[in-house]
């Protein structure tokens, strides 16, 4: 018999019922468990929840220059996006805006026309994308501000669909100016956190890092939510001893002489002589892929064989133990010395030197011969003298990667007294730049062993500021009366007759006392003809006011023609700018004249060049040759240009443009020769002739 309507409906309502009776009990069945004989494990669960703590990254301090300018400092930067499934979108309101927003976004950023402005935004509307880009680089806070006041995006997130995502950056607002010793930020393959990885950054890390505060998580009325149980504590600011104005000159002349001498790196420290502050460090490397010099690694802190500029530190040795005591009394030196069968030979020397003459002319077999005098018995003793003297001593500067000096402990073998005549005139030996120059202050500085730093101050909200006091190393390397004999010699080196930097480190303008120095690479256990070439000195001679090292491998000239420039150069545009307690201008014969402290010009055509000399009468003008490989695609080579110009051949080229000063362009930061690519952003330093 078939069955009615009333019958199915019937079986299919009862069908629901027990699925429904049967869910329920096990709904309760699931509650039974949860609230009676499992509670204490969910309970527990719950618990653990509850108080799983996580750590809120503190932040970083400031990197700042002697004057409180900004080094290196967190900003927050911002992605600009737009929501294009926004409800509240309206279609007619997007469309009558989009012509003048179309105007503003080209205002705010001309890399695309209008047109093309209209087009992406259609094209990402017409897509409906959730997370659509609008502008290619990362935007300040203030500029992402100006955008919000554009037509259209004016109006509330969920009328016009545009928000950000932020993120926190390290910038360096000098760009490359002291990059590698301000150092750099990051995480680490272990942790999340962001630390110094070198430099400054890696060095001061405990101080700028900061305390991590504790979140922990809570129950709230509908959700559970992080609570901030613990603040985080900020870093502390640091100020530097870096002088920006200083720090700039060294750059410039360091930059330019490894330029005309095809160095493959270069070097370069000055420093205060009686604090001991740092306030500039170089260290500039050519890179073959920019085709230019870039910032690269702290060599002012890696061991080297340093040459000569190690005598005037055994003459040091000399003087303080007795074995040299008039340093005009000759002893015989002759060209070539035959020592324990081993031969030294002597470019520089005579058939009888002083000590004064042999520092000013630079004898090895002078030198070597001083230092046998007492320690060829015991090489050995030479290590322990220095030591005692603290040139081992770290010297805790400040700057990360730090070496020590290394000198072989020798014992009273053959080849060990052989060793020690070598030692004494800087060969066998592991001397980073900024040990041969803490000595050579400390001749400046009477004898005392000033120790060099980096870090002058420490601040940070609601603490009074800790002011990082003047250190010495030793209270005194030597005593005022060798400081002074030595400064004697060293003065001797660049002014007298036969001095090896007196044809390129005399100025007119400042008296400049060194030492060069010239040691040869090793390479497979031999020397190469390749060297690294030196100069160490200080000025005024009279007043010494700051000690100066620079140190240069594989320049084609020698080391006064190459390094020696290189401190000449820097001390005479430092009395230039009245920064040696002069005025800025000198008397020659009675006659004033104006020193041109004025900025080197890059121009990049001879037009150029005749019009900075002719129309502009700047003299300091280097053409700038481009690496071969700039071409079409390729970022051009705008040093040297007006800003308008400037910016004109890089829209051309696609490539956005920011940047600082005024006048025409010093650095930028993409290299010539470099691929262009979509959105890309130039850094362009300005400077007034």
């Amino acid at each position: 018999m078939k069955k009615s309507n009333k019958d199915h409906m019937l079986g299919r309502t009862l069908w629901v019922i027990s699925f429904t009776l049967l869910f329920s009990v096990a709904i309760g069945y699931a509650m039974f468990k949860t609230t009676i004989t499992q509670a204490d494990a969910w309970n527990a669960k719950a618990d653990s929840v509850l108080t799983r703590e996580s750590a809120i990254e503190p932040e970083r301090g400031m990197l700042l220059a002697d004057s409180g300018t900004v080094l290196a400092a967190n900003l927050q930067f911002y992605t600009a996006r737009i929501d294009w499934k926004t409800d509240g979108i309206n279609d007619s309101i997007f469309e009558a805006c989009l012509p003048a927003l179309c105007d503003s976004l080209h205002a705010f950023d001309s890399d695309k026309t209008p047109e093309q402005w209209q087009e992406k935004l259609l094209s990402g509307k017409a897509a409906g994308k959730r997370s659509f880009r609008l502008i290619g680089r990362l935007l300040t806070h203030s500029e992402y501000q100006r955008l919000r006041t554009f037509p259209f995006f004016n109006l509330k997130k969920n009328k016009s669909g545009l928000y950000y995502e932020k993120e926190t950056k390290r910038s360096k607002p000098y760009g490359t100016m002291a990059s590698r010793s301000i150092g750099t930020v990051g995480e680490s393959s272990t942790s999340k956190s962001r630390h110094g990885r070198s430099g400054l950054e890696m060095a001061l890390d405990s101080l700028l890092y900061g305390t991590p505060g504790v979140a922990k998580r809570i129950q709230l009325t509908s959700n559970i939510k992080n609570w901030e149980s613990k603040p985080a504590v900020k870093g502390y600011d640091i100020t530097t001893t870096i002088n920006v104005v200083l720090q700039d000159i060294v750059e410039t002349e360091l930059y330019e002489m490894c330029h005309e001498t095809d160095a493959r790196w270069g070097t370069a420290v000055l420093m205060e002589v009686k604090t001991g502050e740092i306030k500039a460090i170089s260290n500039l490397e050519w890179n073959e892929d920019a085709g230019d010099y870039l910032e690269g690694r702290n060599n002012a802190v890696l061991g080297y064989e340093p040459g000569s500029v190690m005598k005037p530190i055994s003459m040091m040795v000399a003087l303080e133990d007795g074995i040299v005591s008039d340093i005009d009394k000759k002893i015989v030196t002759g060209s070539v010395w035959n020592y324990e069968g081993r031969p030294i030979k002597d470019p520089h020397g005579g058939a009888a030197l002083s000590p004064r003459q042999i520092i000013e002319m630079s004898s090895n077999i002078g030198m070597s011969k001083i230092i046998t005098t007492k320690y060829a018995s015991d090489p050995g003793k030479f290590y322990d003298r220095l030591k005692g003297m603290g040139f081992f001593e770290p010297m805790h500067s400040g700057i990360g990667g730090e070496m020590t000096p290394q000198i072989a402990r020798l014992g009273r073998k053959r080849a060990d007294r052989v060793a020690l005549t070598r030692m004494c005139f800087g060969y066998s030996t592991l001397i980073p730049p900024l040990s041969t120059l803490a000595i050579y202050n400390a001749i400046a500085n009477d004898g005392k062993y000033v120790r060099p730093h980096l870090m002058k101050k420490l601040s940070r909200e609601n603490e009074p500021d800790s002011i990082v006091p003047v250190s010495y190393i030793r209270e005194h390397v030597c005593s005022a009366e060798n400081a002074r004999k030595l400064r004697i010699m060293l003065h001797d080196v660049v002014w007298g007759d036969h001095g090896t930097a007196r044809r390129w480190v005399q100025s007119k303008l400042v008296e400049i006392a060194g030492k060069t120095g010239t040691a040869y690479t090793i390479a497979n256990g031999q020397y190469t003809t390749q060297k690294r070439l030196a100069f160490c000195g200080f000025f005024p001679y009279e007043n010494p006011q700051y000690s100066c090292i620079v140190l240069m491998l594989g320049a084609n000239r020698g080391a006064g023609a190459s390094s020696g420039v290189v401190l000449k150069n820097v001390a005479e545009k430092m009395y230039a700018r009245g920064l040696l307690g002069n005025v800025s201008d000198y008397h020659v014969t009675g006659e004033k004249k104006s020193f041109n402290s004025r900025p080197t010009l890059f121009a990049t055509s001879d037009r150029q060049v005749n019009r900075f000399k002719k129309e502009l009468g700047v003299n300091s003008v280097r053409m700038y040759k481009s690496p071969a490989s700039v071409a079409k695609h390729t970022v051009p080579d705008v040093k040297g240009l007006s800003v308008r110009e400037a910016v004109k051949r890089l829209e051309d080229a696609g490539i956005s443009v920011r940047f600082s000063g005024s006048g025409y362009v010093y650095r930028q930061s993409l290299q010539p020769g470099t691929p262009t690519r979509k959105n890309q952003v130039i850094d362009l330093q300005l400077r007034n002739i």
